[in-house]
């Protein structure tokens, strides 16, 4: 079976976080304000491009993020609520590419697109000598 034969375009998720001192990127980087990070903002982006695919993969594949292109277009401070949605638009037999945004209330703070590799754990597993033993980050 096609792994991804139950993808459609227009799929949808988001993530939904608290802006933390630890996604500050005075957190990581001395002498900077502590607003949300744009590594943290992409990290929410491909994590809501993930779950909105994951339960529609066949089993024994995963999707793993292989390009972002993503704009950040404003800060956020600490305490805000950051939603990032993503948007299936391209499937091709290995990937997937989807539009991702980031809102701080009705305030669009970052866009861009992301691809997602389709592959088999096992196979992942062998050929880099990992192992699935973290759980979900959702």
């Amino acid at each position: 079976m096609n792994p991804i034969s139950r993808i459609r375009l227009g799929m949808t998720a988001e993530k939904t976080v608290t802006v933390t001192p630890e996604m500050t990127v005075g957190h990581f980087v001395a002498n900077m304000p502590q607003v949300y990070g744009t590594p943290m903002m992409i990290l929410h982006m491909e994590m809501a491009a993930g779950s909105s695919i994951a339960s529609h993969l066949t089993e024994g594949f995963i999707s793993v993020g292989m390009d972002v292109k993503v704009r950040h277009l404003a800060a956020t401070p600490v305490g805000r609520t950051v939603r990032a949605v993503s948007r299936v638009v391209q499937i091709d037999p290995t990937s997937v590419t989807f539009e991702v945004e980031a809102w701080d209330g009705d305030r669009k703070i970052g866009d861009g697109t992301h691809r997602r590799g389709i592959v088999k754990m096992v196979e992942f597993e062998k050929r880099f000598g990992v192992r699935q033993l973290a759980p979900s980050l959702d």
